[in-house]
């Protein structure tokens, strides 16, 4: 299985995100990528490929124009308000208030472009995110191309982030833009599937309304873990998208009886849609010790996981997503992609 990873990824390098009501050190760093990075070239999976430069119409045909704006004119913005360092939000347009007419001040726009407060932005974060992106829309090209799978190794994450905001440390969903382009590229149906411990709750958004691609997310209960307002059960998806949207929340400390239950009505419901390609947002947090996640899955669970979904039969693009427990990471990624490759 070829990875595609870009070492432009690593330049939005936060020090500090605000976690737990308090200013903490930032889980979401460049160590994580190049953990996982080192593993795969100490393996048999250990052919890395540098992205290419899809520019931004894949972006725009899964994020709004403005948005896509904000964040290109952002370093600008914030250097030119006297400003220095990470930028974090903290007003945002709740209940009561009004997104228009759009403000004219940074501090205004980061809330109109945010939802929370535990995503710095830095000088370099939209590059960072538009090479993530790059490493997601390559993998979906060798996929489309004849693979049978690629390794998206994407960093900064991209699930949280919808078509107008971000958060939960992702900016562009890389999911959703390699779903959306392999659709563009001829797939007729294209499934995603997220196993991140937490909901990808912009990729459901993005896709909610659309017969085309069916969304399934297993994640924590979203009554008590991030994001908190979306990821419930009955949430099936709306007009052309009633029923393609199905979401697994599971109580916190489920382990892997309890979550392989899930994937496997998950698989079932994806061999009914008979997707052409399948996307995996492939997070690594459900890990029994990771620092911000309350799952219990061990390292060997994940072989498991990559075995279960080769039996899905489909061309298969994985897009790394969450998983803060460093060291551990590379281990637990190689174990889903080899699992997968020799199932």
């Amino acid at each position: 299985m070829k990875t595609v990873f870009s070492p432009g990824q690593l330049a939005h390098d936060p020090k500090h995100e605000i976690s737990d009501g308090e200013l903490r050190p930032a889980v979401e760093i460049p160590a994580r990528a190049e953990m996982v990075r080192a593993r795969i070239l100490e393996t048999e999976l250990g052919e890395v490929l540098t992205p290419e430069d899809f520019g931004r119409g894949p972006l725009a045909r899964v994020h709004d124009g403005d948005y896509l704006d904000f964040l290109d004119s952002f370093w600008t913005r914030w250097t030119n308000a006297g400003r220095g360092g990470e930028a974090f939000p903290f007003v945002w347009p709740v209940r009561g208030l009004s997104l228009e007419p759009k403000p004219d001040h940074i501090d205004g726009l980061l809330g109109r472009y945010s939802f929370d407060a535990g995503t710095p932005l830095g000088q370099y974060s939209f590059a960072a995110a538009r090479a993530s992106a790059n490493s997601a829309l390559t993998a979906a090209r060798l996929v489309a191309g004849g693979e049978r799978s690629a390794f998206a190794l994407c960093r900064p994450p991209g699930h949280h982030a919808a078509a107008g905001y971000y958060g939960g440390y992702c900016f562009l969903n890389n999911a959703a833009i390699a779903g959306q382009w392999l659709r563009d590229a001829g797939a007729e149906r294209v499934a995603i599937l997220d196993v991140d411990y937490h909901h990808g709750n912009g990729t459901q958004s993005i896709f909610y309304e659309r017969s085309d691609v069916l969304f399934l997310s297993i994640h924590a209960d979203p009554r008590e873990e991030y994001p908190y307002f979306l990821g419930h059960a009955g949430e099936t998806g709306a007009a052309a998208g009633e029923g393609y949207n199905a979401n697994y929340p599971l109580a916190l400390g489920a382990d892997w009886e309890t979550w392989s239950n899930a994937l496997a009505a998950a698989m079932a419901r994806i061999r009914d849609f008979a997707p052409d390609t399948l996307v995996i947002s492939l997070g690594l947090d459900a890990y029994e010790k990771d620092p911000i996640s309350r799952f219990r899955l061990a390292s060997e669970d994940f072989t498991r996981m990559g075995a279960a979904l080769a039996g899905l039969g489909l061309p298969t693009v994985f897009v790394m997503e969450g998983g803060y427990a460093v060291e551990a990471l590379g281990v637990n990624c190689v174990n889903t992609l080899a699992g997968f490759e020799g199932g």
